[in-house]
């Protein structure tokens, strides 16, 4: 599978998690429990996202566009700003001020970011990369996926060199969180397979 419909899929699984998110939030307790459940998954699911983006994808455009540092550059700040935003979400209970205005910052940005990926973006990179290295470049995001961090690290480096070294250790340490405290449970949508 190449490298864009691997992100689509990613993309695809955030804006319907964006969706059920949008709005009030509600006042019931199952309610407000389910939306809990989603905004963890979203948290796992961008956190990886991101992670697989800067370490693989985002080194990519730098090398295959000759304006790929401003790309990737204005992309990795709108990823760092998302991820305060994550941090946020996943340090709150759904339905307390801080939770709902986080989230009513991230919602509009993530949309803008994919927005700015899908159109900006991956047109120009698809049309410098051969089908041999979209696939390439999606076998490696597929397997920089079981290693991505689940939670945020908004302090962290989004250097490549640094998520592929510390953002595995961070990987490693959500994981065990994830599994002590039961929040792995409620697993994202899984990625496609490449």
């Amino acid at each position: 599978m190449d490298a864009l419909t691997f992100l689509r899929a990613d993309h695809e699984a955030v804006l319907a998690m964006l969706e059920s998110l949008e709005g009030p939030p509600p006042h019931d307790r199952e309610r407000l429990a389910a939306r809990q459940e989603t905004a963890t998954a979203l948290v796992r699911v961008e956190s990886q996202h991101e992670s697989i983006e800067e370490e693989v994808f985002w080194p990519a455009v730098r090398r295959a566009l000759d304006d790929g540092d401003e790309l990737a550059d204005h992309a990795i700040e709108q990823e760092t700003q998302a991820k305060l935003l994550l941090q946020t979400l996943e340090d709150h209970d759904a339905g307390s001020s801080d939770f709902e205005e986080a989230l009513d910052r991230f919602i509009p940005a993530a949309r803008e970011h994919i927005a700015y990926e899908e159109h900006t973006v991956w047109p120009a990179l698809w049309a410098r990369l051969d089908p041999e290295h979209r696939a390439a470049l999606g076998e490696m995001l597929g397997a920089g996926h079981t290693t991505a961090p689940t939670r945020p690290h908004p302090h962290i480096s989004p250097a490549a060199g640094i998520q592929g070294t510390v953002g595995v250790v961070a990987a490693a340490l959500d994981k065990m969180r994830d599994k002590a405290t039961g929040r792995g449970k409620a697993q994202p949508p899984e990625p496609p397979s490449v």
